[in-house]
C-alpha cells in the first residue's frame, strides 16, 4: 500500500492549489480516503474524508466551502482542490486512508502519504 502526494507549493492568499494523491495497493471504492494537515508542533487535523459506500464527502468546519475533494478511479488518484487559500491554511498536507476492516470516516485514518508542504503568504 502506498500513498504519494504532489501539488503543494507557495501561493498568495486568495490563490488556489490542487493536491493529488496517487494510491496503490487498494481500491478507492473500498476504503475511506481523504486529507489531513499538520502544522509542525501541532496535532494533525482532518480536512476531508470520502467513503464510496456512503457517496458523500465530509469536510472540516474550517474548509467553509473553499476545498473540494474528487477522485479518478481509473488513475487510482484522488485530489483536493483548494481555493481562496488563507495564511492559516499553511501546513503539511497528507493524503490518507483507513484500511481497516471497518473503514469509515469517523474513526480516523491509519495510513498516510509522505506529505506535501503548502505555504500561503499574506
Amino acid at each position: 500500500v502506498q500513498l504519494v502526494e504532489s501539488g503543494g507549493g507557495l501561493v498568495q492568499a486568495g490563490g488556489s492549489l490542487r493536491l493529488s494523491c496517487e494510491a496503490s495497493g487498494f481500491s478507492l471504492d473500498d476504503y475511506a480516503i481523504g486529507w489531513v494537515r499538520q502544522v509542525p508542533g501541532l496535532a494533525r487535523e482532518g480536512v476531508s474524508c470520502f467513503m464510496a459506500s456512503e457517496g458523500s464527502t465530509h469536510y472540516a468546519d474550517f474548509v467553509e466551502g473553499r476545498f473540494t475533494f474528487s477522485r479518478d478511479n481509473a488513475k487510482a488518484t484522488f485530489y483536493l482542490q483548494m481555493n481562496s487559500l488563507k495564511p492559516e491554511d499553511t501546513a503539511i498536507y497528507y493524503c490518507a486512508a483507513d484500511l481497516s476492516s471497518y473503514s469509515n470516516c469517523v474513526d480516523g485514518f491509519d495510513s498516510w502519504g509522505q506529505g506535501t508542504q503548502v505555504i500561503v503568504s499574506s
